[in-house]
């Protein structure tokens, strides 16, 4: 498939999904909101593809919704206009398979809901995250980020809407590594290729054990995770897996 507004770069085992907006800051206009969607349904069915980098390249990573498009929309379809970002957010938060967020530079209101429905986060030292939507008149997108960092700072951080840098959100734990510029690409695809090893049938059942389980009792919670070990346990791919890594830990002793 060809895209307008991405760039798609498959790798062994895994892809690279590139916003290619440069000019525009790869402000999410409706074009891309589409784009998006389309290449989450072709990747999640690749069996090709064990894991997925999003990323807006090395200076940028999305300045959010397109203003000026959103500016000039017509009253009659601003009900279409929310259907088609939920539409895209909710494919990408649910996709079965990992997802990756490589974050280079900004990564602004519709941007930093992109970064919050990633399993994963890479960030560059420039990397600067915000949600300044409230300025606008609008609400940011509160629910994956609360999951992340907990209610209290995620209340602060959707109502100042203060900048902040890469080595605050480690502290906070929106993001899991921070790397220099040159380099936070290269530790996202080394990521990417350690997830393609694992078994892609564990790795849905484990994103759905990590939808799930903050929602229930401790005890039903417990349950469920049991539940799941055994039917992964008793499959074979299980098995096949666990001999491949004895005989690897085999063969590095000699």
């Amino acid at each position: 498939m060809s895209y307008q507004t991405l760039i798609i770069e498959k790798k062994k085992d895994y892809a690279v999904v590139k916003l290619n907006r440069p000019h525009e800051m790869n402000a999410i206009s409706k074009d891309m909101r589409r784009e998006l969607y389309d290449a989450f349904v072709d990747l999640e069915i690749d069996p090709e593809v064990k894991a997925i980098i999003l990323t807006g390249g090395e200076y940028v990573f999305s300045a959010g919704m397109d203003v000026k498009e959103m500016s000039s929309m017509p009253d009659e379809e601003s009900d279409e206009f929310l259907k088609s970002m939920m539409k895209y957010l909710k494919r990408i938060y649910g996709c079965k398979k990992p997802v990756i967020a490589a974050v280079g530079g900004i990564a602004l209101g519709g941007g930093f809901n992109l970064v919050t429905i990633c399993d994963l986060v890479v960030a560059s030292e420039s990397a600067i995250f915000c949600h300044p939507e409230l300025k606008f008149g609008f609400n940011p997108f509160f629910y994956p980020l609360s999951q992340i960092v907990g209610m209290t700072k995620a209340k602060e951080i959707v109502m100042l809407g203060e900048p902040m840098g890469a080595n605050e959100a480690l502290k906070i734990g929106l993001v899991n590594k921070v790397e220099p510029p040159e380099r936070f690409m290269q530790v996202a695809e080394s990521m990417a290729e350690t997830l393609s090893r694992r078994s892609p049938k564990a790795f849905e059942e484990l994103k759905n054990l990590c939808s799930i389980v903050p929602r229930m009792d401790k005890m039903a919670a417990l349950d469920i995770e049991s539940s799941i070990c055994a039917l992964l346990f008793a499959r074979d791919e299980r098995k096949e897996q666990m001999k491949e890594v004895l005989f690897k830990d085999k063969s590095s002793r000699k």
